[in-house]
């Protein structure tokens, strides 16, 4: 059972982490755009990354599950207790930086119920024009990438650790 957890905790931190590494990949050329090429390509994300996204409260609760099972005098326990906090720093980012914005750029797509009902959740975006919108966007995808890269080693780390 615990082999399992930690097969599945490692792949629901892997899955977040490469979502949020695709956003900040794609940055370079992102700033490239216009605001109308930036705002279509914007659309592409939101049927996609919505369901993958839910790989992040997923790898926070197995990461929960799994620092409940490990013993607490263990290096592993530490290393997965950092990966923890970075995954809740990374949700952080998303809901103080990454939402906000959410809330601006779908407001002309037709979304189904669960969509809008998601975009509709969190603070708004402070007033601002696309681009103030666009790096604020960009900013926060780069700094849940490295979160994430950190908790994917970390619980890598962490797994090592408690094989050997």
């Amino acid at each position: 059972m615990l082999q399992l957890l930690q097969i599945v905790t490692l792949v629901l931190v892997a899955a977040a982490w490469a979502f949020a590494l695709a956003h900040a990949a794609e940055y370079p050329g992102k700033m490239r755009l216009d605001r109308d090429s930036y705002l279509t390509v914007q659309k592409i994300y939101y049927p996609g990354f919505t369901i993958g996204g839910a790989s992040e409260p997923l790898a926070m609760f197995a990461l929960i599950a799994l620092i409940a099972l490990v013993p607490a005098e263990g290096s592993s326990f530490w290393l997965l207790a950092a990966a923890l906090a970075a995954v809740l720093a990374t949700q952080a980012v998303f809901w103080l930086m990454t939402q906000p914005v959410n809330r601006v750029w779908p407001r002309e797509q037709q979304l189904g119920t669960a969509g809008a009902r998601f975009f509709e959740t969190g603070p708004s975006a402070p007033s601002g024009d696309w681009k103030q919108h666009r790096d604020r966007w960009e900013m926060s995808h780069i700094l849940r990438a490295a979160l994430m890269s950190v908790a994917l080693i970390l619980v890598a780390v962490a797994l090592t650790n408690s094989v050997g």
